[in-house]
């Protein structure tokens, strides 16, 4: 039985965990062929403080990472 952990910084919404569990589960089934009762999809959601990039916390990352996506951000 096919077990997907996956792994998400907290704030999605159930609306988009529930799209990810079943876009999951399609593409283990087409995959693994197997059916869909036998797939198992678990969403741990990760604290940004939880989380470390280069010895500092996602938290406070991200502040300049969004600033990286988007360099027309206001500060």
């Amino acid at each position: 039985m096919p077990f997907a952990q996956i792994y998400l910084l907290e704030g999605a919404s159930e609306e988009k965990k529930r799209l990810l569990i079943e876009k999951m589960t399609q593409a283990i089934m087409e995959v693994v062929q197997v059916p869909p009762e036998r797939v198992r999809v678990a969403i741990v959601d990760m604290p940004a403080t939880n989380w470390g990039i280069g010895g500092k916390t996602l938290k406070e990352l991200l502040p300049s990472m969004r600033k990286q996506a988007d360099p027309d951000q206001a500060s």
